[in-house]
């Protein structure tokens, strides 16, 4: 089989958004991933559906692969896949060893292109609110591993040496080992009152860290609870992490967010949460999937322009009805004089996406309300009866926008652009999460994801809190026994998040 190439990408220090463009990029391509403990989850939905995704991280004392392992099934998948992408945490080739995985596949004549990424050991401390340099305080920086090879008869860390070094200290993977090497360092010359700082899960919403002096910062770990991954600070610079914390005031931190969406509609939600400086825990409950009719949806699309209304239910509607027509057509003209109408402020968003204005559009996001607006411009449009009208929707959408409709004697035709299916994995490792940590609140954006929640047979956690979108999905909470703590009074993402912000302040 041909050869293929090899991309060692750095997915950067926890915030999958501050990977480079190259490198989502090449991700986007990628046919086959090998991704580290350390790279966001949500990384790897940028991939491919068909992308396979190999699980090869390390972890203290619990390794998946062993290094000479890893190199050996990139030469495999470089023979078996046009490109792969070795996706690894922070940067290649600091601490990363990336270096020798490059050297391997130099050694069996396999093309590869190193992607650098940016290092937890400058983003961990930025986060924080510590610069690992500062005009007046300190002008260079070390940085050193506190994690070497295992087996090997002595240090080659110039312990001495960094303890006499000028400016920032920064360890990195050196959790296990902190009491001794702090003391160490201590010992070699390290000023013990020097200020120093851990920070946990550095540049994520997981992000927690400890403020102390070189000889307290060790005990000081331990009493908060604080492991590994950790970037270790030490230096004048950590005392400027009270001013320039910017991090840990934005007005979610702290708190950790559970987001029920399919797996394509998650991000937007996640993304604005996440801003927020929430915890999002990602819990895909449903699929989008094809109609199960898929003739009769590629028909509808290739009619359309017949119609003298397109009424759109949902933003995959949209996303998935224009997918099929411009696979038809070539220009959006082609829809002809069809007047269009929408259910939700999301779903107009969508539509405009297309270059599309909506004519009508109820305030409130539900069927019945969209039915009543059409009833209240009836003088404005002539009314609906003897109109023909296409309604695209989900397959399991409720049916009582075609029955009004059909009441006021509308020509209205059925469209279903897509299916919803329950969600069997895990993709994010949010359910084990949930399980394990909790979470302050749990999101609900229609009925559906509650319907696949429950069926997924997880507990809600101890005093976590239930938020709904609005009253269609409220009512099948209920019929679960469940009575959400917040609705959003306008039924739309961003009202949500507003109800979420002041009930979780």
């Amino acid at each position: 089989m041909p050869q293929g190439t090899i991309h060692l990408i750095g997915a950067g220090p926890g915030d999958p958004r501050l990977m480079t463009i190259k490198g989502r990029e090449l991700i986007q391509s990628a046919d086959c991933i090998l991704y580290d403990a350390l790279a966001s989850p949500a990384i790897l939905s940028w991939s491919k559906p068909d992308c396979k995704a190999i699980f090869v991280g390390k972890r203290a004392g619990n390794h998946a692969l062993a290094q000479e392992d890893i190199n050996g099934l990139l030469i495999q998948c470089a023979a078996k896949y046009a490109h792969t992408v070795r996706l690894k945490g922070g940067d290649p080739y600091i601490f990363g060893r990336g270096g020798e995985e490059a050297l391997a596949l130099r050694a069996a004549k396999i093309p590869f292109e190193v992607v650098p990424g940016i290092s937890s050991a400058i983003a961990g401390p930025a986060y924080a609110g510590i610069p690992v340099t500062q005009r007046g305080v300190c002008s260079q920086f070390t940085v050193f591993t506190g994690h070497e090879m295992p087996g090997k008869d002595r240090s080659s860390l110039d312990i001495k040496g960094i303890a006499a070094a000028q400016g920032s200290k920064i360890m990195l993977m050196g959790m296990s080992n902190l009491h001794e090497t702090l003391s160490a360092l201590i010992a070699a010359g390290q000023d013990a009152k020097t200020p120093a700082a851990a920070i946990q899960w550095a540049a994520t919403n997981r992000q927690r860290k400890v403020i102390a002096k070189v000889s307290t910062l060790a005990d000081a770990v331990d009493a908060a609870g604080l492991e590994a991954p950790a970037v270790v600070i030490i230096g004048d610079v950590v005392k400027l992490s009270d001013k320039l914390d910017f991090f840990s005031r934005l007005p979610l931190s702290g708190k950790r967010v559970v987001v029920t969406r399919s797996r394509d509609q998650a991000s937007a939600l996640s993304r604005e949460l996440t801003d927020l400086g929430a915890d999002v825990l990602e819990l895909p409950t449903i699929r989008i999937t094809h109609p199960s009719d898929r003739l009769g949806f590629a028909e509808s699309v290739v009619d359309c322009p017949r119609y003298d209304w397109l009424i759109f239910s949902s933003p995959n509607a949209v996303k998935r009805f224009f997918q099929a027509f411009f696979a038809v057509y070539q220009d959006i003209r082609e829809l002809g004089g069809a007047r269009i109408a929408a259910v939700g402020p999301g779903t107009a968003a969508e539509l405009k996406k297309q270059g599309l204005m909506v004519d009508v559009m109820p305030k409130k996001a539900v069927a019945e309300e969209l039915v009543a607006e059409f009833d209240r411009r009836a003088d404005e449009f002539g009314g609906v009866a003897h109109t023909s009208m296409l309604w695209v929707h989900s397959e399991q959408g409720r049916d009582i926008l075609y029955k009004q409709l059909m009441e006021r004697k509308a020509i209205i035709d059925e469209c279903c652009a897509y299916n919803t299916v329950p969600e069997t994995e895990d993709p994010t490792g949010a359910c084990d999460r949930l399980k394990r940590e909790g979470a302050d609140l749990i999101t609900f954006t229609s009925s559906s994801t509650v319907k696949h929640f429950v069926a997924m047979g997880i507990k809600l956690p101890e005093n976590c809190r239930v938020a709904s979108i609005g009253p269609i999905t409220t009512a099948t909470l209920a019929e679960y026994g469940m009575k959400p703590d917040i609705e959003a009074s306008k039924h739309n993402i961003a009202s949500l998040i507003k109800a979420i912000t002041k009930c979780l302040k």
